[in-house]
């Protein structure tokens, strides 16, 4: 079983969660975080630490959240590991209530 990150984290990506995995299973988009099915480890330890609760286990995914699944898997092919906190968006804060988020994923990869 893995972890998934969900809606919640679109235009937010706060990354209180990179700095306590201990497998590096985060990778990092331009406005969104994804994990890695294959490396996680399912120890838990990032759930209580996102601020938007935006990560749960696989097995307690909403069905509003079903193709998030697919999502965390795709893009943790393609974008880089994220293994050290950063500062969250500067839009962080007034998206982290906003609903229906999904149409403002960015797939792009974070490149700096």
């Amino acid at each position: 079983m893995t972890h998934i990150v969900g809606e919640p984290c679109i235009a937010c990506k706060f990354t209180d969660c990179v700095a306590v995995c201990p497998v590096d299973c985060f990778h990092e988009g331009v406005n969104f975080l994804v994990i890695d099915p294959e490396v996680c480890i399912d120890c838990g330890l990032c759930v209580p630490e996102c601020p938007v609760q935006a990560i749960v286990p696989e097995d307690d995914l909403p069905d509003e959240w079903s193709d998030y699944l697919e999502i965390n898997e795709k893009y943790s092919a393609e974008w880089p590991v994220i293994d050290t906190q950063k500062d969250p968006l500067p839009t962080a804060e007034a998206n982290r209530d906003v609903a229906d988020k999904k149409s403002m994923l960015d797939p792009a990869a974070f490149d700096g």
